[in-house]
């Protein structure tokens, strides 16, 4: 009698067990590597207790994260900014939207021939991402640091011909962003994302002549479409993105070159 009920109990248990296994609702999620998958690694255990299972799926450019949600390979992306967001759906003619605010990286400029921004030469080769809003950004980096104006201060969609002076004549290099950091020998300061900048074991805080301070509007949201932005999984990531265990987590790790957005 005992083995009976000791044996039913455990099936029971079993059953309960591979009912809520079913019941985890899969979420995948595009990012790039450093530091938005690690930091959706952080919180995976969290979101398994909650019944939600985060699939990351790790993308080594920034345009396929989006391609993917639009077309609903993916559930949502973490890996951009806002102009990047607006360009991108303006070109495609997509409504991504943007969630919550996660963190900033501090943009900057790198060299490996030069220890300070003043020691730049007349005729000096600068490399820039070659995406819109990514190029935009470079420039009004280089403007705040008195190295170029732009024809309108404030255009965040700047391209090189936007440039009204440019009293070094400084020669521009666009790339695409992931192929920055190995054109940092090649040319004379390099505009590189922090996200590949940290890839390639360059500290912003450290190495960069030029960087964008905590006051940087460019924040990296949580992305998703208009037919899931309010589903339960998605919120629930949200809740776990915007968490003190990963504020702590960012400012602990990243030493500056990360800050939280929330």
């Amino acid at each position: 009698m005992k083995k009976t009920f000791l044996f039913t109990a455990l099936a029971a248990a079993l059953s309960l067990g591979i009912s809520a296994a079913q019941a985890a609702e899969k979420l995948v999620v595009g990012a790039t590597a450093v530091p938005h998958a690690e930091i959706l690694e952080l919180i995976k255990p969290e979101l398994a207790k909650e019944g939600v299972d985060l699939q990351i799926k790790v993308f080594t450019d920034y345009v396929q994260p989006n391609v993917q949600l639009n077309e609903k390979r993916l559930d949502a992306n973490y890996f951009q900014t806002k102009p990047y967001l607006d360009g991108f759906n303006k070109g495609k003619g997509a409504t991504l939207v943007t969630g919550v605010g996660v963190h900033v990286e501090p943009f900057g400029g790198y060299s490996k021939k030069w220890k300070s921004i003043d020691q730049l030469p007349e005729g000096a080769t600068v490399a820039i991402p070659n995406e819109g809003s990514n190029a935009g950004r470079a420039l009004l980096l280089l403007q705040k640091n008195g190295l170029i104006t732009l024809k309108d201060p404030t255009n965040a969609l700047s391209t090189p011909k936007d440039i009204a002076t440019n009293p070094k004549k400084l020669k521009f290099r666009e790339l695409e962003s992931a192929l920055l950091p190995r054109a940092l020998d090649q040319v004379d300061l390099d505009l590189i994302n922090t996200n590949y900048a940290l890839e390639a074991k360059l500290s912003p805080k450290k190495d960069a002549l030029i960087l964008e301070g905590a006051d940087s509007p460019y924040v990296n949201y949580l992305v998703t479409r208009t037919d899931n932005a309010h589903t339960d999984a998605i919120e629930k990531l949200s809740k776990a993105l915007t968490s003190q265990q990963v504020k702590d987590f960012i400012n602990k790790k990243y030493d500056g070159a990360v800050l939280p957005a929330f």
